[in-house]
């Protein structure tokens, strides 16, 4: 064997062996690598998605807080059902204060629902317009929740700056079954 043809030989050799190597060694790893890198990146974009959420329900449970706190307040304001007496007496009390003459105070049919109850009383009073003024703005200082609907306000003709007042204030109450 000549020196030419050992060399080609082993050059033959080396080339086999590089791309079997290649074929059977750095193929399939390549394509291991690249099914890594593939599942690290779902796995990075499925812990930036909970990151997010964290995010999203650490909010929730700051709204809820403030929700709760917003419930605390506005029960705060509202008195147990068996107090209604005396907030009929405030209302009744400003009224007088103010210098109305109560025409007819009556109650309505309470309203029962799930966490409060609705007294809706109709009260027709009579008097200075600015006196009138001055009882919507009293019944609004009320450390209690309470609504005016259906107003109705007449001119009294026979005097100047006298009304007929007819309206429903609803008082809220704690319903006491929660």
């Amino acid at each position: 064997m000549s020196s030419g043809f050992r060399k080609l030989i082993a050059f033959t050799l080396i080339i086999g062996v590089t791309a079997a190597g290649y074929q059977f060694m750095i193929r399939p790893a390549n394509a291991h690598l690249t099914q890594s890198k593939a599942r690290v990146q779902a796995k990075l974009a499925k812990l930036a998605e909970f990151e997010q959420a964290t995010v999203a329900a650490e909010d929730l449970t700051k709204q809820l807080g403030q929700l709760e706190d917003a419930i605390r307040f506005f029960e705060s304001r509202l008195p147990p059902s068996n107090e209604i007496h005396k907030v009929l007496e405030q209302v009744t009390l400003i009224a007088q204060k103010q210098g109305l003459h109560a025409k007819s105070i009556r109650t309505l049919e309470m309203k029962d629902n799930s966490g409060y109850v609705e007294q809706p009383l109709k009260m027709e009073l009579q008097g200075n317009f600015r006196a009138f003024y001055c009882f919507l703005l009293e019944l609004e200082k009320l450390q209690r929740i309470t609504k005016v609907r259906e107003l109705r306000l007449d001119k009294k003709t026979d005097a100047a700056g006298l009304i007929a007042a007819d309206f429903i204030v609803s008082i809220f109450f704690q319903n006491q079954k929660n």
